[in-house]
């Protein structure tokens, strides 16, 4: 049997499998054929060679083997068996055994005064050890039925271990695929890579990732595997940049007129940072070198994206074209819409704003203008990829917040016009290196990594509600000053009845703390309409409101630089990325800022963990790193993207370096064969055309 074949057999027909287990393999792992078992990796891995004392056992321990006698065996339940429990001796201690299943059988095995090895987690029931269901084994047989030392531990689900398909079952069925007549699996990487990189055969990497002969075997199988993942990955997408490069043309972008010029001798409010100032270079490199640009702009909160992309814009529009952007919210669309029409106010520039929010009369007006061309920019939701949309001459596309987009809609954008316009996509969300690189390894990328002169780093507090007087003390001395203070409540969908209570009662509690006709509290929350909101944040941006109760609503879109102090209330229920744009909402002026983080006194060791990183460090990128290690790409890369960094054996927290080689190696390929058309690059063609067969993911904005 060849090994397309083999790796194409449908589940059911492996020995031990069958129709009903197949089909649960299929809902509940997507198992559905022999290669994707084969693709099934252990997340971790048991050393059974090794030996604990249940003197040495402690609650931190995960899984552990002991070696003892039993004795005490006792079976509950007078009718029919509940449980059954017995007790584990081995010269240093003694430990329960319980049992709430298959207990007819361990009856049968368990013998008195025999010596067991026994597998389990250890845990503690009224001050005492015990072990529930646990793997045993006579001594004596041991030997024959544990195998390697080394044993994979597999991820299964619920209603698979009801259908006798937990960890050990799978392990089982591995080792039956494993040595089947018929296994056979092909080389996907050339001679050469395989050599340059010492790398182990696919074949025996495979076999030693699922039954690892011995820790250097499982050290050199994972980095096979890790290896061949990230470099189809990242041969994809620098293959993908390429094809777009030589077959997509940009509208050219060659002369830099009167509007640049104009509004930067006579309107720009500050002096450009350096790093803004290599960014719009690089911009204009791209939009005036006849490709279409394809740009990723990273920043951090504060550093000056928009106003790159306002002086972006006008670099199109002195060559006659239209230029639109993207934001995921009405509030962040009338946030830019505010900024750019303020800033060109005094220049001959038309701009306008469409969101679902706009009437009907206007929203024909404008469509109107924008099709005629007089309408220059356009700021609006993602109401700007509705097909009645139409641009005369359109050559810049801005997305703001990306990740918040799908790929289609980001596409949809620049398909509006026969000649592709250049495409700027922002970021004020740091996306770590590694990601960077998976997610959008085939645009260019820049980063602003300067803020502008002037601006203090904002101080972080860790509190919990024992200092709540304090912190209430510390908001009347900012008020005293002249300060405005946010206080934000945290909001989760699947509980949004229970966090309006918490809103309304957090707001109750502050209006009592700080009383009428001294203080003004505003409340602002998704509940409320467009209008209603609008009113409260003019309150709070003019200085008519001390005080901004708001949920999560806040996070992006608002900036008010008089106020100094954000007050986040339950901060172990929000993620650090969440957390870190919610501080950036503040330390928008000259005055030193603050952001405190409110927490209950008991905390779990993520949320210590996210907590003690915002008060260590400003810096989005690093916030961004310990965000990847303890969420993982899916979640950082948001529901349209997950699937794109749903990667089976590599890790982007931990395998950076092998993620750097594969691109090396993927980029130095494609340099000496751009069209992978040399007879030593076909297997590695034919391996590009059957992932790209079962996975459209990695379509892009271009």
């Amino acid at each position: 049997m060849n090994p397309h074949s083999f790796l194409n057999t449908k589940i059911e027909f492996l020995k031990g499998v069958g129709p009903l287990k197949a089909d649960v393999f299929r809902k509940e792992l997507g198992i559905s054929v022999f290669g994707d078992l084969v693709k099934h990796y252990p997340f971790r891995y048991i050393d059974r060679s090794k030996f604990h004392t249940i003197a040495s056992l402690n609650e931190e321990m995960s899984y552990v083997q002991v070696k003892g006698t039993i004795s005490n065996i006792k079976v509950f339940g007078a009718k029919r068996a509940t449980r059954m429990s017995a007790i584990l001796s081995d010269g240093t201690g003694q430990m329960e055994l319980v049992w709430f299943q298959g207990i007819k059988w361990m009856k049968d095995v368990l013998r008195p005064q025999v010596e067991f090895i026994v597998f389990g987690k250890p845990t503690v029931f009224n001050g005492k050890f015990n072990m529930v269901h646990p793997d045993l084994e006579e001594s004596s047989k041991a030997e024959k039925v544990i195998g390697p030392s080394l044993v994979g531990v597999y991820s299964t689900t619920e209603k698979c271990k009801v259908k006798g398909l937990d960890s050990k079952a799978i392990q089982k069925l591995m080792k039956t695929l494993l040595s089947h007549p018929g296994f056979a699996v092909e080389e996907r990487l050339t001679p050469e890579l395989i050599s340059h990189f010492k790398l182990m055969d696919r074949p025996s990497a495979l076999v030693n990732i699922h039954l690892p002969a011995d820790e250097q075997k499982l050290a050199a199988a994972e980095y096979r595997l890790k290896f061949e993942e990230l470099f189809f990955i990242q041969l994809r997408l620098l293959r993908a940049k390429w094809n777009r490069q030589q077959s997509v043309k940009g509208k050219p972008i060659g002369t830099i007129g009167d509007l640049l010029n104009g509004y930067y001798k006579n309107y720009l409010p500050f002096e450009l940072t350096n790093a803004q100032k290599r960014v719009l270079k690089e911009i204009r490199q791209d939009m005036g070198s006849g490709k279409q640009m394809n740009r990723l702009l990273q920043g951090d909160v504060g550093s000056g994206k928009t106003m790159v992309a306002l002086l972006s814009m006008l670099m199109v529009l002195d060559n006659g074209l239209q230029a639109c952007m993207m934001a995921p919210t009405e509030i962040l669309a009338n946030q830019h819409f505010q900024y750019v029409s303020e800033a060109l106010q005094d220049m001959d520039v038309r701009v306008g704003l469409l969101t679902g929010s706009t009437k009907t009369a206007h929203r024909k007006f404008l469509l109107e203008e924008l099709k005629e061309g007089r309408l220059q920019i356009i700021i609006g939701t993602h109401a700007l990829i509705e097909d009645r949309v139409q641009f005369q001459n359109l050559g810049l596309v801005i997305i703001d917040e990306q990740h918040r987009f799908g790929v289609e809609q980001r596409g949809k954008l620049w398909m509006k016009d026969d000649f592709v316009p250049h495409v700027l996509v922002m970021t004020a969300t740091p996306i770590p290196r590694t990601l960077a690189m998976t997610l959008y390894g085939d645009l260019d990328s820049s980063v602003i990594d300067e803020l502008p002169p002037g601006r203090k780093p904002i101080r972080t507090i860790h509190r919990n509600e024992s200092n709540r007087l304090a912190v209430f003390g510390f908001i009347r001395d900012e008020i005293a000053k002249g300060r405005q203070i946010y206080i934000v409540y945290p909001l989760i969908e699947e509980s949004e009845k229970l966090d309006y209570t918490n809103l309304m009662e957090g707001y109750d509690t502050i209006c009592k703390e700080f009383p009428l006709p001294t203080y003004q509290v505003s409340i602002m929350n998704g509940r409320m309409k467009a209008v209603d909101k609008d009113f409260e944040m003019a309150r709070f941006k003019n200085g008519q409101t001390h005080i901004m109760v708001a949920t999560t609503v806040i996070e992006v879109g608002v900036n008010v630089p008089n106020a100094s102090v954000m007050i986040i209330e339950s901060a172990e229920r929000f993620g650090l990325s969440q957390l870190h744009q919610l501080r950036g909402r503040v330390g928008r002026g000259a005055e030193q800022s603050f952001c405190v983080l409110m927490t209950g006194e008991k905390l779990g060791n993520d949320a210590r963990l996210r907590m003690r990183t915002m008060v260590e460090t400003n810096d989005g990128f690093k916030i961004a790193e310990v965000d990847l290690e303890l969420r993982g790409p899916g979640d950082l890369a948001g529901k349209q993207q997950s699937g794109i960094v749903n990667l089976q054996i590599a890790n982007l927290a931990k395998d950076q370096r092998i993620l750097e080689l594969a691109r090396n190696a993927a980029t130095d390929i494609l340099n000496k064969d751009e069209k992978l058309i040399l007879p030593q690059n076909q297997l590695l063609v034919e391996q590009l055309s059957l992932l790209e067969e079962a996975d459209a993911n990695l379509s892009r904005v271009s």
